[in-house]
């Protein structure tokens, strides 16, 4: 059980470093090539809003959100890390410019690891984009 908690962890770290490269960046590649065939994302709103499944529309998602933020999210802070066998959260807060507005966020994201790959990614969003 130790050993499958530290994979979790490890690759949900890889996978999480890739997604803000992504965000900042808008290079998903990284990102993308860790995902499995039947990946499953969820968002909680807009033309994303609940279960996409595939790495097609996981691709679509991450272009999305560069053509949302441009030029680019950057990571303000990481807050919080927790992790199980399968599953590891990552707490932080960004910042950009949503469609001309400025945007500050505190996020949540999840990353569900099979393998060496991610099976798995939830996205929770509270604040009103303008404050932490």
């Amino acid at each position: 059980m130790i050993q499958e908690s530290e994979n979790t962890l490890k690759v949900a770290q890889q996978a999480f470093e890739h997604l803000i490269h992504g965000m900042a960046t808008g290079e998903w590649e990284a990102l993308l090539n860790m995902l499995t065939e039947d990946f499953t994302l969820w968002f909680p709103m807009g033309k994303f809003h609940g279960s996409n499944v595939g790495k097609e529309r996981a691709r679509e998602f991450f272009q999305y959100v560069s053509d949302s933020f441009s030029p680019g999210l950057k990571l303000k802070s990481l807050d919080s890390v927790t992790s199980n066998e399968t599953t590891a959260v990552f707490e932080f807060r960004d910042e950009g410019v949503l469609f001309e507005q400025p945007y500050k966020n505190r996020v949540a994201v999840s990353f569900d690891v099979r393998g060496d790959q991610i099976c798995g990614y939830r996205e929770y969003f509270g604040s009103d984009g303008k404050s932490y």
